[in-house]
This record gives structure tokens, sequence and C-alpha cells, in this order.
């Protein structure tokens, strides 16, 4: 029999029907790996779960507890999806053409997790303001952002790199590692305890399936190469799985992403632009626009230098992405309502 509670399960009351838990620990498509406490099934979601199912974040994802109905000779059926502790979603934009978005819709990326391991490989491709899209996100969804810094063998002053991300991402830990020479990879056991879930997050060819064979004492991914002419690589990880590490923790191995959709994070960019946020409150009129009001806390940081240009941009474009995902989608929630 498996125990379950390795696998970070916390039963909060007896369970009332013959149905048994597990965690979903892959999915392709409409099948599922859970595993249980009779090991790993293979489970597809009973009939009536698309029926009581409203919007399509209520599915099961990797990382996600559920009841099922066990089947000891075939596919086991899932019936229900258990609460999340925290989740990672981005927008979905659905049926765009140039210029126009029809539907936005939430996709849950992995589910129930302590970590999110932001990565971002130290070669050419490296983009402070593609990071700060991904710690909005993560500050969203309920676990602790983590920047891990990948290839620092092939950074010659990796230092910088460091000290600008630390400088915009207050409070938020940054990692220089090499899974090739193993430099850095000691401080990640803080992380890797027995329980604890952590989701690997980034573009492809930043080196999650490196560190994950490396964390996993063998290959457990294939790993290619990157294109030389901009630093940027080929898809290897095809689907989201949950591995088990030797150490007891486990990690949540997903698909590279070129472009994060930002989905509900209104309370994420005041918590990751608070010092912007606090500027406002400084303001002579509370309705300040910080065009040409007189008395704009804004505009003067802006012109004393304590405000830099730059962090204002990615400041009122994540704001105004935020606000477009969210008339899109209180569109879509009016007209299926």
């Amino acid at each position: 029999m498996i125990d379950l509670k390795l696998y970070g399960y916390e039963e909060t009351e007896p369970e009332k029907s013959n149905n048994i838990p597990g965690r979903v620990t892959e999915q392709q498509r409409d099948k599922y790996t859970v595993m249980t406490e009779h090991g790993e099934v293979t489970a597809s979601l009973k009939g009536t779960f698309h029926h009581n199912v409203q919007t399509r974040e209520g599915f099961p994802c990797v990382g996600d507890f559920v009841l099922l109905q066990y089947n000891p000779t075939g596919d086991s059926r899932i019936t229900e999806l258990l609460p999340r502790k925290s989740k990672f979603s981005r927008a979905d934009f659905s049926g765009h053409a140039v210029g126009y978005v029809k539907t936005i819709r939430e996709q849950v990326v992995a589910a129930n997790f302590d970590y999110v391991f932001i990565l971002s490989s130290l070669n050419a491709d490296f983009r402070v303001s593609r990071i700060l899209r991904y710690l909005t996100q993560a500050w969203q969804s309920g676990g602790q952002p983590v920047v891990i810094l990948t290839k620092a063998d092939l950074a010659w002053d990796y230092d910088s790199a460091v000290m600008e991300l630390q400088q915009v991402a207050a409070d938020v830990p940054v990692h220089a590692i090499s899974s090739h020479t193993g430099q850095g990879l000691d401080v990640l056991g803080q992380y890797l305890q027995p329980g604890k879930a952590i989701v690997f997050l980034g573009m492809s060819g930043v080196g999650k399936s490196s560190l994950l064979n490396v964390l996993m004492s063998e290959d457990v991914m294939a790993v290619n190469s990157i294109r030389e002419d901009d630093s940027r690589g080929r898809h290897t990880t095809t689907h989201r799985q949950l591995f088990m590490l030797p150490c007891g923790a486990m990690v949540i191995d997903t698909p590279g992403m070129r472009e994060l959709g930002l989905f509900d994070v209104g309370e994420a960019i005041s918590q990751g632009f608070s010092d912007i946020e606090e500027l406002f409150t400084q303001c002579k009129f509370s309705d300040c626009q910080h065009k040409t009001e007189p008395r704009c806390a804004i505009r003067a940081a802006l012109s004393d230098g304590s405000l830099p240009q730059e962090r204002w941009e990615r400041y009122q474009a994540q704001m105004r992405e935020n606000r477009f995902v969210d008339r899109k989608a209180a569109r879509n929630l009016k007209k299926k309502g």
C-alpha cells in the first residue's frame, strides 16, 4: 500500500463514499495517471463530471488531489476534484485573429504546490521583463516564487543579473546555478524537503529538464540543444508531469511557455509593484492620471530617477493587459449566465 501523505495528501475528514483519494501525476489529453494507495492507476473522468463542472479550471490538472472509483482491471473513474491550496494559471486566448480575441479562459497549469521555480537561463535570451510577468502570476498562485538563473557556468557576469532581479523583485529569492557543474545546487535543499511540491516554469531551453535530471539522479527527461542564433530552445517537455525526487520532494515539470498570458492578477501586480502604488497615495489628487497634474508623485519620482522609467512602463503594461483580460473574461461569464 502507498502512503499518500508522502505525496502531500492531508485528509481533512473521512471520505463518505467508497471512492478513494489520489494525486494526479500526469495528464495526456483526457487520460490521467493518478497515484493512489494501490499505486499508479490510469484514470479518466466519470461521465457526470463533465455535467457538474461549469468552467475549464474545474477540471483536474497535474498536482490535483481527486476522488476516484478504483478499478483494478481497467481505467478508474475520477468523480471529484478536491479543493486546491494553490494553482498556477495562465490566460488561454482562444479564437484569436489579427487584432481580435474571441474568448479568454483560465488555464490551470499546475496545482497544490509550495514553491514556484521560475527558471531563466543566463544567455542572450535573458529578459527581466519576462521574469517579472512570471513573478506576477506566481504571486497570485498561492505558492512562494523563487527565481532560478540557470547555466551560470556559461555566464561571465551572472552577479549583475542576480542583483538586477533582486532590485526589482523584493523579497523573492534569486539563485544562480549550473546543472552541468553543480554550482549553486546545494542552496536548493532548503526548498526540496520531503512532502513539498515545486512547479518548474520557464521557456523552452532554459534548463528545466537538465535540472530535473540532476535532482532525480537519473535521466528522466531528454535534453535538447538551443539554437545558437538566438539562444532559444526547442520543446523537450511535451506534457505536465509530477516527479517524486529521491529526497522526498516533488517536482511538477511543465512544457516551455513562449508567452505567459496574465490572468486575474490585480492583487499580484499590487504586491509586485508596491513601491509604485505607494507613490499613488502621495499624489495631490486621488484620481491623478500622472500626466500633467500638479504635485504628482509618480512624475516627480521619474524626474529624480528614484522610479526608473522602465519599471513604470512594465507596471503600466501589466495593468493594461490585466484590465483587458478581466473585461474579456467578464463578458464570457455574462454570456454563459
